[in-house]
């Protein structure tokens, strides 16, 4: 199995979690160190394990390591589509080229592997492709609009697959984390507007685990979490007040506003701020 942004949070649980049953995982992600430190300390119960370091943001990288993982190992029966970047930063600091990297990373290298590993999968008979979204995707938060849009994106792609791949022996499982306590709240330009629990990574993998062995279609982590549960169902019968509820808690800074003004005046685009 293939797990991506496997150096950390949840793809280091995740992959943690399916070597201690004895799978073989192909970690991958951009950190090698942390990677090799990961299949070193998997070693005793998965010692074919593995990692492919790269840029998972490059086509041909995203391709590769399922054609590598076919290559060495046989077969491919999980891809975990992990991998993510944050782009917490005002709409007005945010470029053109900062959208699309996040979509080469959020959305398009799931894309790719995906496409790639559909057809070992179906030479074999069948397969998972888990693809984790983010909460976010369902309740968009101030500063999170590219972030949010490129795991809407990631949804639309698991919930055709759905359809497209009926019949095949191939399932699509879709993960929306909630609040999980890894680096990525590090990340990012604007200040964090959540201040509330955080889970820790091993929850999602617990439910990565769950998806492909029940072969489940879709899963908010944590379960049955009340507060994650009201923001959806609020998000349906009153998205109005969801909105007024958003930009209270984060509030976009009036200075941000006047200083994209100020830009604009001078002929700029979004996100630069040159003189």
């Amino acid at each position: 199995m293939v797990v991506t942004g496997a150096s950390s949070g949840i793809g280091a649980a995740t992959a943690r979690a399916f070597a201690a049953r004895g799978d073989t995982v192909v970690a991958v992600a951009r950190r090698e160190e942390r990677l090799k430190a990961l299949v070193e300390g998997v070693a005793a119960t998965s010692p074919d394990s593995g990692y492919l370091a790269g840029d998972l943001g490059e086509r041909g990288f995203a391709e590769r390591i399922i054609h590598d993982t076919v290559a060495r190992h046989g077969r491919i029966d999980v891809l975990v589509n992990n991998a993510a970047i944050p782009v917490r930063k005002i709409l007005y600091e945010i470029s053109v080229e900062d959208i699309e990297h996040a979509f080469r990373v959020n959305f398009f290298s799931a894309v790719w592997a995906t496409l790639a590993a559909i057809p070992p999968m179906l030479e074999a008979g069948g397969g998972t492709i888990v693809n984790v979204s983010s909460f976010a995707s369902k309740v968009v938060p101030t500063h999170e609009t590219v972030y949010a849009a490129s795991k809407c994106a990631l949804n639309g792609f698991s919930e055709g697959l759905w359809n497209d791949l009926h019949g095949s022996g191939i399932h699509v499982a879709l993960v929306h984390p909630g609040p999980i306590d890894t680096e990525i709240w590090s990340k990012g330009d604007a200040p964090v507007g959540y201040d509330g629990v955080k889970h820790p990574p091993e929850t999602v993998a617990d439910a990565i685990l769950d998806a492909v062995d029940r072969r489940l279609h879709e899963i908010v982590v944590p379960r049955r979490n009340p507060t994650l549960g009201f923001a959806r169902l609020l998000r349906l019968i009153a998205p109005g007040l969801v909105r007024f509820g958003t930009r209270r808690m984060d509030p976009v800074p009036e200075a941000a506003i006047e200083r994209a003004r100020a830009r604009a005046r001078r002929g700029q685009p979004l996100g630069e701020d040159s003189e």
